[in-house]
């Protein structure tokens, strides 16, 4: 009778674990204490549900542990090699608020977390899901505009399209952020936002019969000192500007959307829209979006590590703040350095990413807005390979390369969103009301 009824016993736990029914449902911790509920999922809401959400770029939403424990494996490789999370500024080199990168303990944790076969734990201890923010990163906007159709471009080649936003605006506003949502992430390599302040691009708008009009090289409009909203590229996450800081939206003005597609592989209808922010606190200073670009410059070919450098030295009177940076390179890209080269012979250090990846752009802003003074100058040095040893290179076989429009063309530019120091003396109409 003893015997029979260990082989009952037996039987049973064989068959809960053929089923995947564990005999406890509360997995024991790991020696370390590390447990799903207790640990981790306060980490991956802290450093990697910015993107791991429903809806978003990344290929699961990590939300749960069960999505988690499917996932664990890759998580831990991905983790290890330093891939994820994407966050490129090499510390050391600016301080930044939000960042998302990995402490080395918190990489750890999840290493020795998979390593211990992901138990759960308690799902007591574990914190409240993030709120649903909807697909609006930033959550919902308080303006929303779209393309006035779909647009399908040829396949096959760089397209620039410019799609001018029906709406103009009967007073000034100021806007506190941007965030653009592509309609058709496969084929829409960046967005830049443009400010129209003459009406000149409403005659441009299906003249050829399709929506927008072509615009490459540039929207093909009167442009002022405010001259744009800022954009979008692949991995960029949109944030607030600091208070009493907007970005000026003039009586009058339309919004023209320049879309660059990049077809390659194949086609498909395209409907992106972008949402607006508007400053809900009375306004200082105006953010005005400034490049530090080189378009002058030849990669020689088979070349696996070559410099170019782009300078803008700030002339008397004009005393600013950076508040953020936004590097731009194209697929030869491999780093990107800025510093602020100051007068008095010392160098502070902007920005540098060391493994540039064009699939995961954005910009970064500062913890504290970064001073820069008349004399300074701004100094962006970019490197490229544009050799074999490049996976992405896209030219075989290999040919020099310049400044160009095209995704296999390049492009050295460090943008920076400054503010005017001599700005906060002046009143700026049209505040928002308090």
């Amino acid at each position: 009778m003893r015997t029979l009824l260990l082989l009952i016993l037996c039987s049973f736990a064989l068959c809960a674990q053929r089923s995947g029914g564990p005999i406890n449902p509360r997995q024991p911790d790991h020696p370390s204490g590390l447990t799903y509920s207790k640990q981790i999922s306060r980490i991956f809401q802290a450093k990697c549900e910015i993107c791991h959400r429903e809806g978003d770029i990344a290929p699961f939403a990590l939300k749960d542990y069960q999505t988690a424990s499917l996932w664990a494996e890759d998580i831990k490789r991905v983790v290890d090699d330093g891939i994820m999370p994407p966050w490129k500024p090499v510390a050391g080199h600016g301080d930044f608020k939000n960042s998302f990168a990995l402490t080395a303990d918190e990489r750890q944790a999840i290493i020795k977390w998979v390593s211990a076969g992901a138990p759960e734990g308690d799902p007591a201890d574990a914190p409240a899901p993030l709120p649903d923010r909807g697909e609006w990163p930033l959550g919902s906007p308080d303006q929303i505009m779209s393309m006035v159709q779909d647009f399908i471009p040829p396949r096959g080649r760089d397209i620039y399209r410019c799609f001018v936003m029906p709406e103009s605006f009967d007073e000034t506003k100021y806007v506190s952020a941007v965030d653009v949502l592509p309609g058709n992430r496969k084929i829409v390599h960046h967005v830049i936002l443009f400010l129209d302040t003459k009406g000149e691009s409403v005659n441009l708008e299906g003249k050829d019969g399709q929506p927008g009009y072509d615009c490459f090289g540039g929207p093909n409009i009167t442009l002022s000192i405010n001259f744009s909203l800022g954009g979008w590229a692949p991995g960029q996450r949109s944030q607030f500007l600091p208070d009493g800081i907007g970005m000026e939206l003039p009586k009058g003005a339309r919004i023209v959307m320049q879309v660059h597609y990049y077809p390659a592989a194949g086609t498909g209808p395209d409907k992106t829209r972008l949402g607006l922010y508007f400053n809900k606190t009375a306004i200082q200073q105006r953010l005005f979006i400034v490049p530090v670009i080189n378009t002058s410059f030849n990669i020689p070919a088979g070349a696996e590590s070559y410099d170019v450098d782009a300078n803008f030295r700030v002339l008397p009177m004009l005393d600013a703040k950076a508040i953020w940076v936004y590097p731009h390179m194209h697929l030869l890209g491999r780093q990107i350095n800025a510093r602020l080269e100051k007068a008095d012979g010392t160098v502070q250090p902007l920005i540098y990413e060391n493994d540039w990846d064009f699939n995961w752009q954005g910009s970064y802003t500062y913890a504290e807005p970064v001073p820069i003074k008349a004399g300074d100058n701004v100094h962006v040095t970019c490197t490229f390979n544009n050799s074999d040893s490049n996976p992405k290179n896209p030219n075989n076989p290999l040919v020099d390369v310049g400044w160009g429009e095209r995704t296999t063309d390049e492009m050295c530019i460090g943008f920076f969103g400054v503010t005017l120091d001599y700005e906060k003396l002046l009143p700026l109409a049209n505040r928002p009301k308090q």
